[in-house]
C-alpha cells in the first residue's frame, strides 16, 4: 500500500518544518506502534509498516514567504496551486498524488506515530472508505472549553464530521466523488466528509473516527482574530452554511495571510517583536518555539 500525505500550505513558513518533521518521525515509528498493538507483534517492523510506501506533498497555495523552500529542504515534494483556496490546494495535492490512500494534514497540525498507526490499523480492517479523528489542541482557552468538548465528544464522533486538519480517504473513492467542492472557501472539509460517507454507504463501507491517539492542532485563529470574531463566524456558518462557505470576502480568518503573532504582549497585527510566539513546549508533543 502507498500512502500520500497532502499538506495545503499558505504562508506557513513558521509551522511547516515542525509539521513535516513530526510526519517523518511518525512514518518511521508507526510500524513499532502497530506491532505493540498487534497480537504477537507480527506483520510489522520497527522501521515502519513492512508493506507501506509513502510520499509527502506540500501544496504551496501561492505563498509569499519561504514555505515552499522549507518544505523542499525537509524532503517534501512541492506542488504549486496559484489560486488561493483551501479546496483547490487539497485537490491539487490529490491530483499529484500516486498513493492508494490520501491523508490530508494541515500545516499547524502534528501527527504522531501512534496516530498514524491507529489510522493504518483502521485501513487494514477493510471496512472503511476513509475517516477523520477527534482532536487534541495545543491549549484550550477557558471560554472555548465547552465548545471544543462538544466538538470532540459529540459533533465529530457521532455526526462523523471530518475536521480538515486530519482526514484520510481511499484515492479511488476521492476521484469518483470529485474530492473537495471548489465552490466553497470554507466548510469544504465537512462537505467532503458527507460525500465520502455517501460514497461508502453505497458500497457497504463506513467512515472511521479515530479516538485513541488524536493529532495535535493549534488554536491560532482564536489567538489571531479573537473570540468574538471566531464565534460570529461559526454562528454564521451554522445558520447559513453554504452561503457563508462561498463568500470569500467574509472569510479573512482563512485568507488574509496572517499565520502567527510574536507574543502575547503584542497587538494582533504587529509582527516585529522577537520575544516569543504562540507555541508551547515540544516535550508534550506540542509546538516548539518559532522565535
Amino acid at each position: 500500500m502507498k500512502l500520500s500525505i497532502i499538506i495545503p500550505a499558505y504562508n506557513e513558513a513558521k509551522r511547516i518544518e515542525s509539521c513535516l518533521q513530526h510526519l517523518s518521525a511518525a512514518l518511521r515509528n508507526c510500524g513499532h506502534a502497530m506491532a505493540l498493538a498487534s497480537p504477537g507483534g507480527e506483520g510489522r517492523n520497527e522501521g515502519g509498516p513492512s508493506d507501506l510506501e509513502s510520499e509527502i506533498i506540500v501544496v504551496d497555495n501561492n505563498s509569499t514567504d519561504t514555505t515552499a523552500e522549507i518544505a523542499r529542504q525537509n524532503g517534501a515534494r512541492v506542488v504549486f496551486e496559484p489560486v488561493n483556496q483551501i479546496a483547490r490546494a487539497r485537490n491539487a495535492g490529490a491530483a499529484a498524488a500516486t498513493g492508494d490512500w490520501l491523508l490530508f494534514v494541515d500545516a499547524d497540525t502534528l501527527v504522531s506515530g501512534d496516530t498514524l498507526a491507529e489510522m493504518l490499523s483502521a485501513i487494514d480492517r477493510g471496512k472503511y472508505v476513509g475517516g477523520g479523528a477527534v482532536l487534541c489542541y495545543d491549549r484550550t482557552p477557558p471560554f472555548w472549553k465547552f465548545f471544543l468538548f462538544v466538538s470532540n465528544r459529540i459533533v465529530i464522533p457521532f455526526l462523523r464530521w471530518t475536521a480538515g486538519c486530519f482526514m484520510f480517504c481511499r484515492a479511488d473513492a476521492f476521484r469518483e466523488f470529485g474530492g473537495f467542492d471548489q465552490k466553497l472557501f470554507a466548510g469544504e472539509d465537512v462537505e467532503f466528509g458527507k460525500a465520502m460517507r455517501l460514497w461508502g454507504k453505497r458500497r457497504g463501507l463506513e467512515v472511521a473516527i479515530l479516538r485513541r491517539h488524536p493529532p495535535v492542532t493549534s488554536i491560532r485563529k482564536i489567538d489571531l482574530y479573537g473570540t468574538r470574531e471566531i464565534f460570529v463566524l461559526i454562528l454564521r456558518w451554522l445558520l447559513f452554511r453554504r452561503r457563508t462557505g462561498r463568500d470569500k470576502a467574509r472569510l479573512d480568518v482563512f485568507y488574509d495571510g496572517r499565520r502567527w503573532r510574536c507574543c502575547a504582549r503584542c497587538p494582533r497585527k504587529f509582527f516585529g517583536c522577537n520575544s516569543g510566539v504562540d507555541g508551547v513546549s515540544n516535550s508534550h508533543g506540542h509546538f516548539p518555539s518559532e522565535a
